[in-house]
């Protein structure tokens, strides 16, 4: 029996020991070996299946949970929210309760409202991966950037890894701090005042490695690992933002920022990308960057957290 790993459920990774990010980063490593095989598929979770559930649009996240259970020969059903009976009113509770009844052995789901897995699971007797939630959290990116950091930056204590953009409302960046911060990285967490979280400051002994400024220059300075968020146009339409060109001009990453950091430092970001906008596009498909194997590593990511939760055959 695991004596690391009980979990039933994914809702976020803020509660998560090193031991079990660790689990999943060696899990990871060998689902990643899987994918550079000619066939790849092992048939660990055959006769399970996995529901995606998806209440937001979704292209990269959706498509690599997809691609995971297949490797691992589940059967899949995608649920298309616009065109189920979600539109003619149907509960969050109501929908749990018929994807249950299909048999599904783990729920994925991602909902615009932050806080919708931890009600999900309270009517679910399998296994719910949260797949993001409103502003709370992405737990399944924030493993798959641990690992593309490990992968290219080996041991993660002491590293230090900048987070630039639209802080307070990513779930993207609150999962990354909580992870990171659990392995011993050193973070920095940049953008405009309105759009840094409260709580980092407020609260200092909760997050002793974080430290907040709305200067880039500062935040890039010595980086190891600069991971930039795309800058929603919502902030600029509510007024939370003055204009996109002066957005552009105090926080878009290009190749002047990027020389204040290591020489070997790498770029990461969760995508969709703004071409241009948050990140030039030299640096965004330069050799810096490392979007295209944080894509990769999502499928391989995704696969160690099915596993985990349902696999029944030793992967060989």
């Amino acid at each position: 029996m695991d004596t690391i790993w009980q979990r039933k459920h994914i809702l976020d990774v803020d509660d998560f020991s090193r031991e079990e990010l660790e689990k999943v980063l060696q899990t990871t490593t060998v689902m990643k070996e899987v994918l550079q095989r000619p066939l790849k598929k092992v048939p660990s979770l055959r006769g399970r299946i996995v529901a995606n559930i998806f209440y937001e649009p979704s292209t990269r996240t959706l498509s690599s949970f997809e691609l995971a259970a297949k490797h691992l020969s589940a059967d899949v059903i995608n649920l298309a929210v616009a065109s189920s009976a979600v539109v003619k009113g149907e509960s969050l509770i109501d929908t749990m309760s018929t994807l249950e009844a299909l048999g599904s052995d783990v729920v994925v789901m991602r909902h615009s409202a932050s806080g919708a897995p931890y009600a999900a699971v309270r009517h679910l007797n399998c296994s719910l991966i949260n797949a993001g939630d409103g502003w709370h959290a992405h737990p399944s990116q924030a493993l798959l950037d641990l690992f593309t950091i490990r992968q290219f930056k080996g041991e993660t204590e002491g590293l230090k890894v900048t987070i630039i953009g639209d802080i307070r409302h990513s779930r993207v960046a609150r999962s990354n701090i909580w992870s990171l911060s659990k392995m011993g990285c050193v973070l920095t967490i940049c953008g405009p005042q309105v759009l840094l979280p409260d709580s980092i400051n407020q609260d200092p002994a909760l997050f002793p490695l974080v430290k907040c400024t709305d200067n880039i220059e500062e935040a890039v300075e010595g980086a190891d690992v600069i991971m930039m968020l795309r800058l929603q146009k919502e902030r600029q339409q509510s007024g939370l933002l003055s204009t996109v060109n002066d957005y552009v001009a105090r926080y878009r990453l290009d190749e002047k920022r990027l020389s204040l950091a290591k020489k070997d430092a790498i770029v990461m970001h969760p995508g969709p990308v703004n071409e241009d906008l948050e990140i030039k596009r030299t640096i965004a498909y330069g050799p810096r960057s490392v979007i295209k194997e944080q894509v990769t590593n999502g499928v391989a990511t995704r696969m160690a957290l099915l596993y985990l939760l349902c696999g029944r055959e030793e992967i060989s």
